[in-house]
């Protein structure tokens, strides 16, 4: 493989030009060439980018040499971009979620497989600082047995997005982030949704989630507030860890009465009271700058991808549910908590009634 990585980019709105920017910025990584069905935002991106534009992608995927490609197309054309990617042997980074639907999703998957292609997805919460520092503290035991994880994602409606909701848009990056973090899957929901400002999607979500663990997840994500929060607190037996996406700041609140190297359950015997605020020291760094390096590194190494697309695959999964439980009114329930392959969650009440029939293994 070259020194020099030559990278294009499909879809030139605000997400994709940032993708542009950075691998503009990149010294192992060259921009060749923007794609977008819109000629003025072409125009704009080769003036700005001094690289070869397209308003056929496949044009440019016919015309161009390329190693690894963006795409950064709303979400309804994910899957026919990055299965024609795929198909073309180039190494293909798909913007969050990984396609439209589950089904769509999985197919990408199997032809990444087939083909023996990389397949990576935009999960950019797992490359923020915070948030990593975060997992290192977990997995260390910071914070004991963990009971809770609650993210906020809250802010001004985007009138640029059209063809999903927030939680296709928004509580994929959450539910992928609780995956990551409580390393367990989610085997119940409850989720409450509205649509207030939005012409077709829901603009409002709030969810309760049980992970197979024993943790308890809490969703609070809309597109209705005046300022923008992005903001996720875990709790356990010695405190509670609160951490900012935007300001990449990790702090920790202790529980007093619990002090590090208590065990389980002693530590939860002695009651919680306040003790120290600390707040860790971070090294910042722009989250899509990290993506894209690890991105590239796979790339050159052959490597697994930075983020699995089943990990993408499991947070579209779960958000499908939210909105099937918000609209239906259902508490849904996991069918297999132990297999490797996550299946869809269903109805309690059809759940039950299988279960007695004996189809649920």
């Amino acid at each position: 493989m070259a020194d020099i990585l030559r990278a294009a980019l499909i879809g030139a709105g605000i997400m994709g030009l940032n993708h542009a920017r950075v691998y503009s910025e990149m010294d192992d990584v060259e921009l060749v060439a923007i794609a977008d069905v819109d000629p003025n935002a072409v125009a704009r991106s080769v003036q700005r980018f001094r690289v070869r534009g397209y308003t056929d992608y496949r044009e440019m995927l016919e015309r161009e040499q390329l190693d690894l490609v963006s795409v950064a197309t709303p979400t309804e054309h994910h899957f026919a971009v990055a299965r024609d990617t795929l198909r073309a042997g180039i190494a293909t980074l798909v913007e969050k979620p990984i396609a439209a639907t589950v089904q769509q999703g999985a197919e990408l998957i199997t032809l990444a497989h087939e083909m023996g292609v990389l397949l990576t997805v935009g999960h950019i919460e797992r490359f923020n600082p915070a948030i990593i520092a975060l997992k290192g503290q977990l997995e260390h035991g910071a914070l004991g047995r963990v009971y809770q994880i609650t993210s906020r994602r809250i802010g001004p409606f985007p009138s640029r997005i059209k063809d999903v909701g927030v939680v296709i848009d928004l509580a994929t990056h959450d539910l992928d982030v609780m995956h990551y973090l409580t390393d367990s899957i989610v085997i119940k929901l409850h989720a409450e949704i509205g649509r207030r400002l939005h012409t077709a999607h829901e603009d409002l979500l709030s969810a309760v989630l049980r992970f197979e663990n024993d943790i308890i997840g809490m969703l609070d994500i809309n597109w209705l507030s005046p300022n923008k929060v992005r903001e996720l607190s875990v709790i356990g037996e010695r405190g509670m860890f609160v951490a900012n996406y935007i300001t990449q700041d990790l702090t920790l609140y202790e529980n007093d009465l619990a002090p590090y190297g208590a065990e389980w359950p002693q530590a939860a015997l002695m009651g919680v009271t306040e003790g120290r605020m600390i707040r860790f020291k971070v090294n910042k760094k722009e989250p899509l700058r990290a993506e894209l390096d690890a991105f590239a590194a796979a790339v050159r190494s052959g490597g697994p991808p930075p983020v699995r697309p089943e990990d993408a695959l499991l947070a579209l999964m779960v958000a499908r549910k939210l909105i099937e439980s918000g609209a239906y009114g259902e508490t849904l329930y996991a069918v297999d908590k132990h297999g490797k392959i996550w299946k869809p969650l269903q109805p309690r009440r059809r759940y039950l009634a299988e279960m007695e029939a004996g189809a649920v293994a």
